[in-house]
Formats: structure tokens, C-alpha cells, sequence
């Protein structure tokens, strides 16, 4: 005898608020300049301002300004800001931050390894 599937609850079903507050989270860490930060900052460490634009491909300034601000918020990403001259600021995981460094190296593999596929997948979808 074969037993019905049982019927599990959609992910958000126990969450409180609907999930918002999951979603906002998702929303943050998922986006496609947070992930490339976080990536980048798990593998250097601490990095200028500069040296961190230049390691983020095709992220303006602004933007790279924002997503720092968002993530420091958050408190995956510290700001230290060094009393020199001329002044220097350096960004770093904060230990939360670093926890994301394994699930975030995993999705950039992940995109690198099947970039191909999803290329021809978008082209037979295109041409439809």
C-alpha cells in the first residue's frame, strides 16, 4: 500500500511576519554586490576603499558606497577608519559576515560552473 505524499508547509508558513524579516535578510546578502563583496572581503581581509572597487567588476562608486553602508548596517561588514594623513578607511567582515564566507564561495562556484548552461538556456528562451 502506498501511502499519500504528506504535505509539508511552504518555507515562510512558520515564520513570523509572513518571513519579512527573512526576506529582507535574503534580500541583502543575496543581492549581486553583496555577494561579490562578501566574497572578495573573505578572501583578502581587509581592504581600502579603492583596492576593494577595483577587485568588484563593473560596480560604480556609488554603489559600491551603498551596498558598504547596507552591509555595515547589517553588520556583516566593518568600517575602520584610521586617524592618518591622509586618512585611510579599510572594510572587513565582521565575524557574522565571515560565517557567509562558506555559503557565498559555494554560489559563485555554483555560477561559475553552471554559467554555460543558464547562457544556452537563455538563448533557446530568447528565441522562442
Amino acid at each position: 500500500m502506498v501511502s499519500a505524499p504528506v504535505a509539508l508547509p511552504h518555507p515562510c508558513a512558520s515564520w513570523p511576519d509572513n518571513g519579512r524579516p527573512i526576506r529582507e535578510t535574503l534580500d541583502r546578502v543575496g543581492d549581486k554586490w553583496s555577494v561579490l563583496i562578501i566574497g572578495i572581503l573573505a578572501l583578502s581581509g581587509p581592504l581600502r576603499f579603492s583596492a576593494l572597487h577595483q577587485s568588484v567588476p563593473g560596480i560604480s562608486q556609488r554603489m559600491l558606497t551603498l551596498t558598504l553602508r547596507h552591509l555595515q548596517r547589517d553588520g556583516l561588514v566593518k568600517r575602520t577608519a584610521y586617524a592618518e594623513v591622509p586618512p585611510r578607511v579599510e572594510y572587513e567582515l565582521t565575524p557574522l559576515g565571515s560565517s557567509l564566507r562558506t555559503i557565498v564561495t559555494l554560489l559563485a562556484q555554483w555560477a561559475t560552473d553552471h554559467n554555460d548552461e543558464i547562457e544556452t538556456a537563455r538563448r533557446h528562451f530568447d528565441a522562442r
